[in-house]
């Protein structure tokens, strides 16, 4: 018996494809296999595996998680799911592909190893004159993997991608998604009305490209893709996992039923915001004026100092602005945080 068979064999008997990525970190051979119920399931490599099943399909779906390694909740959530596919328990009816961005980061317990994998998409992997290390190499591969998903299920389909995250402070609005910028094409309110039934009523409205896996999904394959923060980042083990337990269930029907029943769209049960602008680091001397626990969504007064960048200070500009994933440790030039304000939906939404 060959290895590979070996490791085929012992995913259908126990279903634990993450315990199979996590032993195998930066490369897994292919393989294939059959459920009883007629599902054909591949991996393509560590971390990433697909489900095929045997009856007609409609949406094409990407769940993504672990593209920062100590984001332990969504883990364990595709984590569940994956086990009841494969084991029976959860049948079909979209095909879904699966990805554990960065399983080295998992059992290390970082956001990455050598560089954000969340900073590589949509080309970045790959810049003339920067070295390349296993996060840039890996990021050229996920994009390839979702690439190839998105063809084999031909064109004219539905497609989304939904990039699970828990962010590293807490946050006034427990869970938030972030809405890739769809260069002038409108919001959908059935993606919103998904989003609800997460228990995700907190939407904040990009304005510019990014080096993100939803923007690489949305604004390549035209998916209905969004970055989706599930709370704070807590280490295995430690998890409310009651607390997910509306976005485990919306996911679960996604995948399991042909059509999937929201509730009726009402603009007041959201929260949106939109960007506001983006302060990069650029200094190694970099600080914020609030404390380590500030959380996301924290609102300033207009002439309140929120960041500074070596000699240069930034100010709230507008009554209000509010901060979002403030991190002074990140890479010289990378965005260091984020601010927003309130939006109201316009007329841009179908």
């Amino acid at each position: 018996m060959t290895a590979n068979s070996e490791y085929l064999n012992e995913l259908q008997q126990q279903g634990d494809f993450l315990t199979l990525s996590r032993n195998n970190e930066w490369h897994l051979a292919a393989g294939a296999f059959t459920l009883s119920n007629g599902t054909a399931v591949t991996i393509h490599d560590t971390g990433v595996i697909e489900f095929q099943p045997k009856c007609d399909t409609t949406i094409d779906v990407v769940l993504s998680s672990a593209i920062h390694g100590n984001e332990t909740a969504p883990i364990e959530i595709c984590d569940d799911l994956i086990k009841r596919i494969i084991l029976g328990d959860l049948q079909l009816a979209q095909r879904v592909l699966f990805i554990f961005g960065n399983p080295q980061s998992i059992n290390i317990g970082k956001r990455f190893v050598e560089e954000n994998l969340n900073r590589l998409f949509n080309g970045h992997h790959t810049v003339e004159g920067v070295r390349m290390n296993n996060e840039r190499t890996r990021a050229a591969k996920l994009e390839q993997y979702v690439s190839d998903f998105y063809q084999r299920g031909g064109q004219h389909r539905e497609r989304c991608h939904y990039d699970l995250h828990t962010a590293i402070r807490g946050s006034k609005n427990d869970k938030f998604a972030v809405y890739p910028f769809l260069h002038g094409k409108p919001w959908k309110k059935s993606q919103l009305q998904f989003l609800l039934s997460c228990g995700v009523n907190t939407v904040l409205m990009m304005k510019s490209p990014a080096t993100t896996f939803s923007y690489y999904s949305s604004f390549v394959h035209g998916a209905d893709s969004f970055t989706v923060e599930l709370g704070q980042v807590k280490p295995f083990g430690e998890n409310d996992m009651s607390r997910f337990a509306k976005t485990k269930a919306t996911l679960s029907a996604l995948i399991s039923q042909k059509e999937v029943i929201y509730k009726e769209f009402d603009a007041s049960d959201f929260e949106l915001f939109a960007v506001h602008r983006s302060i990069n680091r650029t200094e190694q001397d970099f600080t914020f004026p609030f404390s380590d626990d500030a959380e996301n969504f924290t609102g300033f007064s207009k002439g309140d100092l929120l960041a500074t960048d070596g000699q240069t200070c930034y100010y709230a500009d507008v009554e209000g602005e509010a901060i979002i994933f403030p991190n002074a440790d990140v890479a010289l030039g990378q965005r260091a945080l984020l601010t927003v304000i309130p939006l109201q939906l316009t007329d841009n939404i179908i």
